[in-house]
């Protein structure tokens, strides 16, 4: 039989014993644990985008090495996140930049693995395009991308198509012209309507962005008042019997003609009968044409022979008024080329003729004693001349 200090100094040992046993069965256990790591491969496409483009991640050739993959960790680089069971997403970035994205394989032994790899987004160009809301005809029109800009702090490169309705190039496309390259254009305008045209500015990276602009040009207005001028055309010459002369005038061009009177007057002769000349007037335009024979004055009387052609009425009168038009040229050729109206435009020739000169010699073969004579023509012709004054719109 054991004494009961014998007992109690084998119970010490066999704890002791115990713990010593445990102590080496957890080191062999440490030993024999272990963990294989996955292989995380990652392909990202494309790697340049622009702001709200798709990339696509492909993980799909990662390996498990031991067991299968049980997830796929995402980290997009701008604070999005996702975890997937396949090894195929994509994602959206909606802000320029470098993003570095990071995959993580995790398989069934706890093992895991991670790739990076790089996304550029490249921002697209931001136009500032500005102009005047208010066109009139004939205005120069500033057309100012000069505050336009790149997110990335690049050059821009401006392309203008300042008119779809124009075929500058002459390919036959009307909206692909590049009229101009500069940051702004000075458009000069010369009659009312729409234009429509287009801006493209592109960064270094060839991102491209255009903005399409429609100018709404108005006509302008003007208060028209019709005045009442006279113009005086006078010729002194000598013609000898049988010599004709010629003179022209163009009168309508600053108005409507209303009416003309011409008198042609010839030096008084000493002796009887006075000398008989003719006086015509030709308007090529109108087809028009008037002969007058001068008739003798009387001589006690001190009186020239003297010839006449007038004519009133030519064309009706200007009504005052208010009138919108693109110029004042433009409302100008409106008024004076206004149908029914147009009497007397164009060139007018004058032509004198001294048919006969009198008395003839007394004797066959002495000198004439009235070989020709002197005259005097003076033409006044009335003219309605409009005058314009531009008004403002309101």
């Amino acid at each position: 039989m054991w004494s009961k200090t014998q007992r109690g100094s084998l119970q010490s040992l066999f704890m002791v014993s115990m713990l010593l046993f445990s102590s080496l069965l957890a080191g062999c256990t440490g030993a024999l644990d272990f963990t294989v790591d996955p292989r995380a491969n990652m392909t990202a496409y494309p790697l340049q985008i622009e702001e709200g483009e798709m990339v696509t991640f492909d993980a799909r050739d990662s390996d498990a090495i031991e067991g299968v993959i049980t997830a796929f960790e995402w980290d997009f680089g701008d604070g999005q996140t996702s975890e997937t069971a396949t090894g195929f997403t994509s994602h959206m970035y909606g802000m320029f930049g470098v993003y570095t994205v990071e995959l993580t394989v995790v398989n069934d032994q706890g093992g895991r693995d991670s790739a990076t790899t790089s996304v550029r987004v490249n921002g697209a160009p931001i136009l500032n395009l500005t102009y005047p809301s208010s066109i009139r005809s004939g205005d120069s029109v500033l057309l100012d991308a000069s505050r336009s800009i790149d997110p990335e702090g690049d050059q821009l490169e401006f392309a203008w198509d300042l008119h779809w309705g124009e075929d500058s190039d002459g390919d036959g496309d009307m909206r692909n012209d590049i009229d101009s390259t500069d940051s702004t254009v000075l458009l000069p305008t010369n009659r009312s309507g729409m234009i429509q045209g287009s801006l493209s500015a592109t960064d270094s990276y060839g991102s491209e962005i255009t903005q399409l602009f429609q100018l709404d040009i108005k006509s302008r207005k003007y208060e028209v008042s019709w005045e009442s001028v006279e113009y005086e055309f006078s010729w002194d010459e000598y013609l000898e019997q049988g010599q004709r002369w010629e003179g022209n005038i163009t009168p309508g061009t600053a108005g409507r003609i209303v009416a003309f009177d011409a008198l042609l007057e010839l030096q008084q002769d000493i002796l009887a009968p006075q000398d008989n000349f003719s006086l015509t007037l030709l308007i090529v335009e109108d087809k028009y044409e008037k002969t007058a024979q001068t008739e003798g004055g009387n001589l006690t009387a001190n009186e020239s022979a003297s010839a006449v052609l007038e004519a009133n009425n030519m064309n009706p009168s200007g009504e005052d008024g208010i009138y919108d038009s693109d110029s004042e040229d433009a409302l100008m050729e409106l008024l004076l080329d206004a149908v029914g109206a147009r009497a007397g435009q164009g060139d007018w020739t004058w032509t004198v003729t001294a048919q006969q000169a009198d008395p003839d010699p007394l004797f066959e073969g002495t000198p004439d004693p009235d070989p020709g004579n002197d005259w005097t023509l003076v033409v006044i012709v009335t003219v309605l001349v409009p005058k314009l004054t531009e008004i403002a719109y309101e």
